[in-house]
């Protein structure tokens, strides 16, 4: 069996952080159903530009791998009933809404015990259920923002800017999943469901990390460094080559010792120098770094990574994306998978991190809308034709037609 294969996840999920979460679980061998709303076309992720095609897009397929896909009105009587029938045979309902919606709909677990007193409610919100801004959205780019993110990143004298990625829904999709896991061994364990109460917010100021406990204990204000430095150690920074841009990291001593040599300055790592140590270097970044960069400068980035990898130097290109997906260890590491799509026909897709035991993950594509209907009401349920017929006429699939 697959490592998760024997867990039920039933998804009210949409968009990126969600999705991105459950994502790696279904990869894992979960059995992710996921209930799409039919009166606003489902997740809003089927309909993202520009390479998207009637329902379905390439930013939908990103994130919804391995998964099924059912039409379900939870505001209507039959679509709750049906609902109410998948949370009996579950292990989790896992969502990512408003922080207010969980409860306004009757997903938390005070809502659902009496069906499965072992069910664990997993609801990634913006904010969160608690808090001044519970009922507000939350979307990362506001987060990347409001978390103190976007003052540290760019160059000192730009614009505060935001990742080129959308690091707050990921990273909020992992702690969901990572809460997920945790309240499942729990629920198995005591027998006993719970709710994980996940937000983007809480996810974005824990990434705080060191410079937000050095401001909560010393007063330490963070602040954006040219050219992406570590804010402690030097050098570690992006330094620009004759022909583009690379990386060099100092983080420990011996790299710093390695590296003196590299750049024609052995000098600099021995004792007595005025660069020998990580505080002395630090104390004169102003004189040393000017000096890096001329020689940096002076060759190609093949030239210095030539030197500096074998030197045991941490070093690397700063890449286009398309220099990444091509480098080989990208294919060593059998990252881009190929699944077949009725409308995009052969679908590269990246490849979840994710990796347990020996067995090779196997990939399906990403549901087209209500396409396991048939599964989920059918063989799952066991719901007959008269049953489907009645649900339908009542609206629970969507308007009747």
């Amino acid at each position: 069996m697959r490592p998760l294969q024997d867990v039920r996840i039933i998804s009210l999920e949409q968009y990126g952080a969600g999705p991105f979460g459950s994502l790696h679980l279904a990869d894992l061998g979960a059995e992710v159903i996921k209930i799409e709303e039919p009166r606003s076309g489902g997740d809003v992720g089927r309909y993202v530009p520009p390479y998207a095609e009637g329902e379905d897009s390439l930013f939908f397929e990103a994130f919804n791998r391995n998964k099924r896909s059912v039409s379900l009105d939870l505001s209507t009587t039959g679509g709750r009933e049906v609902f109410e029938d998948l949370v009996r045979g579950a292990d989790a309902v896992y969502s990512n809404l408003r922080g207010d919606v969980p409860q306004k709909i009757g997903i938390t677990y005070d809502a659902l015990r009496h069906l499965n007193p072992k069910i664990v409610c997993c609801s990634l919100t913006g904010f969160g259920m608690t808090g001044p801004r519970a009922t507000e959205p939350g979307y990362d780019y506001i987060l990347q923002g409001l978390a103190g993110w976007m003052d540290v990143t760019g160059e000192p004298d730009g614009p505060p800017t935001k990742s080129g990625l959308s690091m707050v829904d990921y990273s909020g999709g992992f702690v969901a999943a990572i809460a997920l896991l945790a309240g499942l061994h729990a629920a198995r364990r005591d027998g006993v469901g719970m709710d994980c109460d996940l937000s983007l917010y809480d996810t974005a100021i824990s990434l705080l990390t060191y410079p937000g406990v050095w401001h909560l204990n010393e007063g330490y204000s963070p602040a954006r460094t040219r050219h992406s430095a570590h804010p402690s150690l030097v050098p570690f920074q992006a330094f620009e080559t004759s022909d583009g841009w690379i990386v060099v990291g100092c983080a420990k001593e011996k790299f710093w010792q390695r590296l003196a040599p590299v750049v024609g300055h052995p000098e600099w790592a021995e004792p007595g120098s005025p660069y020998a140590t990580f505080s002395l270097r630090r104390e004169r970044a102003g004189e040393l770094l000017p000096l890096l960069e001329e020689i940096f400068r002076a060759g190609t980035a093949e030239h210095w990574l030539s030197l500096l990898t074998p030197a045991g130097v941490p070093c690397g290109p700063i890449n286009t994306v398309a220099q990444a997906l091509a480098e080989p260890h990208t294919a060593a590491r059998d990252l881009v998978v190929e699944t077949e799509h009725p409308a995009f026909g052969k679908l590269r897709n990246l490849a979840s991190p994710v990796r347990v035991g020996e067995r090779a993950p196997a990939y399906r594509r990403a549901p087209r809308r209500d396409e396991d209907a048939g599964y989920v009401l059918g063989d799952l349920l066991g719901y007959g034709e008269a049953k489907v017929a009645q649900l339908r006429r009542s609206g629970a699939f969507g308007e009747p037609r």
